[in-house]
């Protein structure tokens, strides 16, 4: 059984694909710039899709980056996987995207009614935001601070590994896991929470510095989104701020028999120096 995996080169992606080479699973790699043993993948042409699926029964789908409305991107693709005969397909979404909402929230129900098998993952907010090229990272690391609308709202930040262990999972077991996983670390933490963190494990000193949702909005604007995914993402800052993603889950451990990574212990193994391990 080959899994395509698409944005297999990203955060998650690329995770998921050693995961499941390390549970011996074909896995065919789709990227817009393939590299060798790659298929090449573009959302906005479906010419490529049917070489991605050709001989695949099981797709983990990570939508079109920066985008607000995917779902006339990701439309022709699961046609063509079910006309291919896929049978699993894991979706990427968002702790704060529940079924329906506008957006990405849009294709649960797609992907339920283009396979017989849909997962739908809804990790909060990524630890390695803070680790490699998010705003957050290069800001911690020019400047000293982490700009957000959040207030003192907090959210249990989760590892990428912990995403692409529960998808592998998902992707490869007998059984299928039909329904959502919500998933998030083990503990909640506010900004300033992560910032104290990070001083700690980088000796940085790293601050958490509150704004408003228009400013944040004009930040992200200004490194490189799109303005209508600039403000969805600031807007959603606003519903941390207001305590939507105070919460944990068991997800992570009920899917794969382990805890979920901590923060300190993810941000703490990203600062050893290089060959060394915790």
């Amino acid at each position: 059984m080959t899994v395509l995996v698409t944005g297999g080169t990203g955060t998650t992606g690329s995770r998921v694909a050693a995961a499941l080479r390390d549970r011996d699973v074909p896995v065919r790699v789709a990227s817009r710039r393939p590299t060798a043993g790659q298929v090449s993948f573009e959302w906005a042409d479906p010419a490529t899709h049917a070489a991605a699926l050709d001989g695949v029964r099981a797709v983990y789908l990570v939508a079109p980056v920066g985008v607000a409305d995917p779902a006339p991107l990701v439309v022709p693709f699961l046609d063509a996987a079910r006309e291919r005969g896929v049978r699993r397909v894991v979706l990427l979404s968002s702790s704060a995207v529940p079924e329906g909402a506008p957006g990405l929230g849009e294709l649960h129900r797609m992907v339920r009614a283009s396979v017989p098998e849909p997962t739908v993952l809804r990790p909060s907010w990524f630890m390695q935001n803070f680790l490699g090229d998010h705003p957050h990272a290069r800001s911690a690391r020019a400047d000293g601070e982490i700009v957000t609308a959040t207030g003192g709202g907090r959210l249990a930040f989760v590892d990428a590994g912990d995403i692409a262990a529960v998808a592998a999972h998902a992707l490869s077991d007998e059984e299928p896991h039909v329904g959502e996983y919500v998933l998030t670390g083990p503990e909640a933490l506010s900004y300033s929470d992560a910032a104290a963190v990070l001083t700690e494990a980088t000796g940085r000193a790293v601050r958490h510095r509150a704004v408003g949702v228009a400013e944040l909005t004009e930040r992200f604007v200004a490194a490189g989104y799109p303005p209508d995914f600039s403000a969805l993402l600031a807007g959603l800052d606003a519903d941390i701020a207001r305590g939507a993603e105070d919460r944990t889950t068991s997800s992570v451990q009920d899917v794969t028999g382990r805890p979920p990574r901590s923060f300190r212990e993810v941000v703490g193994e990203a600062c050893l120096p290089a060959g060394m391990t915790s």
